[in-house]
């Protein structure tokens, strides 16, 4: 209840409290967004087809029921899936890539803050239009609710440990679990298993579970309910829970280089990161630059005005 309960403080709709005590429902906003572009200019597909998979998937992510937690409207977790499919290699079967991005909101302000994005280049399933998919996580069943399943307890993890210090473990051991029944069953192992692309399923809860990585978990709750969520009272403050989590990266980084994890990270906070540290001093601002591009080269055109 722990993640939970830190959330509800951190609502500033008081005056809808009543309301959502008697609106307890599951715990996600997800937004799917479906492009089938590719197959309709390969003539493999119909939109009526593609429009009860974008249904199927919504429902099942909004619907299901994934803790044991209680969320009002106000505390639901944001999140979208951005699915493009690109070729049908036969009827009902789909090739493609998606897109997980997680936000939520910063206390006391109306900025939402992306917690996670991470580009899945296997999304690779079977769908059938009127044909009952089956969800067991503790068996294999079939891939696409597996792999939705998955992106749903990634999306957890990222969210309850930024609202308390490692309150996201549960959903790491879940999705630690779904990778091991999917890797000895699924028919599309490159996106489960170790030997698969090295940013696949597997690697991202393999960092997440790693004690390697311990640190950077631990820190995503100093980075943002010690940081971000105080930034409108003590902007001073943030600036330094953001350093000081940059250096845990660093450090994690060194140990584990071209992680998905980290690199899934400062391709969700890049711009973050750079206003946040461009209103310090100048000290703060070279620590910061030195950091980020040592640990975010792509980046660097962005973060050199922190040392101007």
């Amino acid at each position: 209840m722990e993640r939970s309960m830190m959330k509800k403080l951190l609502l500033t709709c008081i005056s809808m409290f009543a309301w959502q005590i008697n609106a307890i429902g599951q715990e996600f906003q997800f937004t799917v967004n479906l492009n089938y572009e590719q197959l309709v200019s390969q003539q493999k597909t119909d939109p009526q087809s593609m429009g009860q998979l974008q249904t199927y998937m919504n429902d099942f992510l909004n619907n299901t029921r994934w803790t044991n937690d209680e969320f009002g409207k106000e505390e639901k977790i944001k999140c979208k899936l951005n699915v493009n499919l690109t070729r049908s290699v036969s009827q009902g079967n789909y090739e493609g890539n998606a897109q997980l991005i997680v936000s939520r909101p910063v206390y006391n302000s109306n900025y939402e803050t992306v917690l996670f994005t991470y580009v899945d280049k296997n999304f690779t399933f079977t769908y059938l239009p009127n044909t009952q998919l089956y969800f067991n996580e503790n068996t294999y069943t079939e891939e696409l609710p597996y792999i939705l399943a998955f992106y749903a307890n990634v999306a957890l993890i990222f969210d309850y440990d930024s609202f308390s210090n490692l309150g996201g473990s549960p959903y790491v051991q879940k999705a630690f679990n779904l990778v091991n029944q999917a890797r000895n069953s699924s028919p599309a192992k490159r996106g489960w298993d170790s030997n698969g692309d090295s940013k696949n399923r597997y690697w991202l809860v393999e960092n997440l579970m790693s004690q390697q990585f311990t640190p950077f978990r631990e820190g995503l709750y100093q980075y943002y309910r010690l940081g971000l969520d105080v930034a409108t009272q003590n902007p001073a403050e943030t600036r330094t829970r953001v350093l000081d989590f940059l250096n845990i990266v660093q450090e994690v980084a060194r140990l584990r280089p071209a992680s998905v994890v980290v690199n899934s990270f400062f391709d969700a906070k890049s711009e973050e990161l750079f206003k946040i540290m461009i209103e310090g001093q100048q000290e703060e601002r070279n620590r910061a630059y030195a950091i980020l591009t040592s640990l975010d080269p792509s980046k660097t055109q962005l973060y050199e005005r922190l040392s101007l």
